[in-house]
């Protein structure tokens, strides 16, 4: 298995290549990338997600609060970076001054693995509105919080609580007492606990909010996780996609693509 963010190049460079075989085909279904494109990343790290459209001639600019991981994006696109291909903002994304800092309107605009990070997720849906040009499109790809690991307890210290499935699910009190217990990261992981999204409350929140889903596409098997476990990439089974909540327990990923009404 390989451990994530222990290697920060390799860990890099699966971002790319996971972006340039199944996020880029997966947006492509319905909304052709094209040069000259202008692209935002919201949570970007380091940045490989976003590599794939500047090699197609797309402008791109990250947005990250973790400034160590914007100081090794800016290594690893050195070169774009130099070029103006791409730029990155070190700040929340609550934070930014849109009008000021982000140069202009995207045609696209990626949350990759951070939407189950955001706090008041509405809010922030619904303010991307004014970050699209006409006819752009936003993506998403998360876990959905039910699913075996949708309280990340992969980045916990005790070996076994690492492994554990489904525990995340336990009542708050319990759930904040096992890890109290073991010396966890409690702090962290009730945060993730309290902006965890389930598949039905990600629908909803863009329905709400005013956009059509034009693309979707529910994985047994993340595709991450053939880079993590060497298992390769499962569509789930339509009669699982289309039993509402029971699917979020077996659906290790999600990816959405929605544009505004």
């Amino acid at each position: 298995m390989f451990e994530f963010h222990a290697d920060r190049k390799r860990y890099f460079d699966i971002q790319v290549d996971n972006a340039t075989k199944y996020v880029l085909p997966f947006i492509e279904k319905v909304f052709p990338i094209k040069p000259g494109m202008r692209i935002l990343e919201i949570g970007c790290g380091e940045a490989g997600v976003l590599k794939p459209f500047v090699d197609r001639g797309c402008t791109a600019v990250g947005v990250e609060f973790d400034l160590v991981r914007i100081e090794w994006a800016n290594v690893y696109l050195k070169d774009e970076v130099e070029a103006g291909k791409i730029s990155f903002i070190g700040k929340d994304i609550y934070l930014v001054d849109a009008d000021k800092e982000l140069g202009g309107k995207f045609d696209l605009i990626i949350l990759k693995d951070v939407i189950e990070h955001i706090h008041n997720q509405p809010k922030l849906i619904a303010e991307m509105k004014r970050f699209l040009n006409p006819q752009g499109c936003i993506f998403f790809g998360f876990p959905p919080w039910q699913m075996p690991f949708g309280g990340h307890q992969q980045i916990c210290k005790n070996k076994w609580l690492s492994k554990l499935p489904y525990y995340h699910l336990l009542p708050k009190s319990i759930y904040k007492w096992l890890l109290e217990s073991n010396k966890e990261n409690v702090e962290e992981m009730m945060e993730i606990r309290d902006t965890g999204i389930s598949i039905e409350k990600f629908e909803r929140i863009a329905h709400e909010t005013g956009y059509n889903i034009i693309n979707k596409t529910h994985f047994l098997f993340n595709p991450i996780y053939e880079y993590k476990f060497n298992v390769k990439s499962r569509k789930q089974l339509p009669i699982i996609r289309s039993i509402p909540w029971l699917r979020n327990f077996v659906t290790t990923c999600v990816y959405y693509l929605i544009q505004p009404k």
